[in-house]
């Protein structure tokens, strides 16, 4: 039997009584410096106000931005649940707002190598992080690395962050560009929605989305759609030299309004229908399973 055998076993055996299936949205961007991480806190604040249980996984190995921007360090890691078997209680951090968040540290480099006692622990683990948020967001490294690249085809849902900087868009369509190409991209069952950031005016977002859209329904068939923008917002720079998101720190700021649009869209009911639900133990299932 070999890997991706092993964890189809590992799953059915885990889902014989029907179980919750949390909803997983990877946030992406084709370079670094656009508000990615920005962008995931504050989405998982305005869930978490809409009544959802929401987790963020900070998969930005090496940068930890999630917890400098919740001012908080968490004990342990990702690392520490596959390879010091800590609990999933262990591993997540509650940050401002009630919102909980799980450190990647380095722990899925090398997950191919690990034994079936391993992978079983890990999987029956995450499928408890399902039954624990309704919403978990993917905060993944900037750039087209083939990490990124595994998040991203792994999922069912995928928000690009970009801004209206030319190479911001330059990178954003190579980030789709190097998506596409991936051996394991699974077409229209992936949706890819744009999100423009720091705008000067929100009509700003639109025009940036059709520029890339033109491009990409040029060259690559990859279909995107536009999430929404986020205006540039003094109120939201104070609150990360704070080291709090601005959804918390200024909610009537026009970015924290712009946050709570997007995130009523995204929980819109029509919305919610058309997503397939993988959850968390699919989700690292499929990305052991592309490495074997």
């Amino acid at each position: 039997m070999d890997q991706a055998e092993q964890l189809r076993a590992i799953i059915k055996a885990s889902q014989i009584k029907p179980k919750p299936v949390a909803r997983v949205i990877t946030v992406t961007s084709g370079k670094g410096g656009v508000g990615k991480s920005n962008t995931a806190i504050n989405l998982a604040i305005q869930f978490k106000k809409m009544g959802q249980r929401v987790i963020i996984l900070d998969a930005d190995f090496g940068l930890a931005n999630i917890e400098i921007m919740f001012g908080t360090v968490p004990k342990h890691s990702l690392y520490d649940l596959i390879y010091q078997r800590k609990s999933i209680s262990d591993i997540i951090t509650w940050g401002t707002g009630e919102v909980g968040f799980i450190s990647g540290g380095s722990g899925i480099v090398g997950m191919s190598t690990l034994s079936q006692d391993y992978l079983s622990y890990i999987i029956q683990n995450l499928t408890q992080l399902d039954s624990m948020a309704d919403v978990i967001l993917i905060d993944t490294g900037a750039g087209i690395s083939p990490a990124v690249m595994e998040f991203l085809v792994a999922g069912g849902e995928v928000i690009l962050v970009t801004t209206p900087e030319p190479t911001s868009i330059t990178d954003s369509y190579s980030l789709l560009k190097t998506l596409q190409g991936h051996p394991r991209y699974p077409g229209e069952e992936l949706k890819v929605q744009v999100l423009a950031n720091r705008v000067s005016r929100i009509e700003e977002g639109q025009v940036l989305f059709n520029k890339l859209n033109a491009v990409v329904g040029r060259y690559l068939k990859l279909p995107i759609s536009y999430l929404g923008a986020i205006p540039q917002d003094k109120q939201l720079e104070v609150a990360v030299m704070q080291q709090l998101p601005v959804s918390l720190n200024a909610p009537g700021a026009k970015s924290a309004r712009a946050y709570e649009r997007i995130a009523a869209r995204l929980m819109d009911k029509e919305e919610v229908s058309s997503i397939s639900k993988r959850g968390m133990a699919g989700f690292f299932s499929h990305i052991i399973a592309g490495k074997k």
